[in-house]
């Protein structure tokens, strides 16, 4: 079966990290995950729309030319998550995580840039004055959350397979078999009446038996052996590590001149108080 590719699109890297961890808890292995981050600005974008692989990777999966720009302007400017799935089934669970994480709608971001494009040269002059009147500045508090999740992995088992064996086998029995003898006996003595009746032409005849071992099997079932399985569970702790963004205040000093003027001042006024 041929690989299926899903891709997903995300406006920084540190989401796309974030769905990478998502799709690794769910059975998706690291080396079947590809994150790219891009972040390039309007202008670089449109300056190396016919330099980068992006395009190149893009057209390898799409036949349309429209596709491949759409795609390719949202990979510049963002974070892309490529996922090189070996079944449908893994396919299907890395998009259904890709849309959980954020992965944003290619053809409505591809037209919101199509649209900043018009006017980026009047933006870029009006951020510079934002900039200039601007006197406030913030940084941004981020904190990362480990998230934990659980899979079930194979650790063993059990195979029952049978064969037919033979093995010799011996019983003992006593048998009877019959003899037949025969014996002439010499007699010298007057011939009686009963003698002169069978005085005739006649036979006797006498069977031998005898006893034959006669052997029968019958089948019967002596024992089972069963496979079952047992499930307990146990608690484990998961530890990690993860970061946040630390801001130390540090108060600067003002022109020296005019902290010694301002202490003056404030000396003066206490001591125009206290003359009171």
């Amino acid at each position: 079966m041929a690989q299926q590719t899903v891709i997903g699109m995300f406006d920084d890297a540190n989401q796309a990290r974030q769905a990478a961890q998502q799709l690794e808890s769910v059975g998706v292995t690291r080396d079947h995950i590809d994150i790219s981050a891009q972040g390039a600005s309007a202008e670089a974008t449109r300056a190396q729309a016919d330099n980068d692989g992006i395009s190149g990777f893009f057209r390898s999966l799409f036949n349309s030319d429209d596709e491949v720009e759409r795609y390719s302007s949202v990979a510049r400017r963002g974070a892309m998550v490529t996922v090189h799935a070996d079944t449908s089934q893994e396919a299907e669970r890395a998009r259904d995580v890709l849309d959980r994480c954020g992965a944003v709608d290619v053809d409505e971001r591809a037209q919101q840039y199509r649209s900043g494009w018009m006017g980026a040269g009047q933006q870029s002059l009006n951020q510079q004055g934002a900039a200039a009147q601007n006197t406030t500045g913030a940084i941004p508090i981020i904190e990362e959350q480990m998230q934990v999740g659980k899979r079930v992995v194979e650790t063993g088992g059990a195979r029952l397979r049978s064969r037919i064996v033979e093995r010799p086998v011996e019983e003992h029995l006593r048998l009877r078999e019959e003899h037949v003898n025969v014996e002439r006996v010499p007699v010298n003595r007057p011939a009686t009446e009963a003698d002169i009746k069978n005085f005739r032409e006649g036979e006797m005849e006498i069977t031998e038996r005898a006893e034959v071992p006669v052997v029968g099997k019958e089948a019967r079932v002596v024992e089972e052996v069963r496979l079952g399985k047992n499930v307990e569970e146990r608690d484990e702790t998961v530890r990690g590590t993860v970061r946040r963004t630390d801001v130390e205040v540090e108060r600067l000093e003002g022109d020296q001149a005019f902290q010694q003027r301002r202490m003056s001042e404030e000396h003066d006024d206490t001591t125009n108080r206290g003359g009171l």
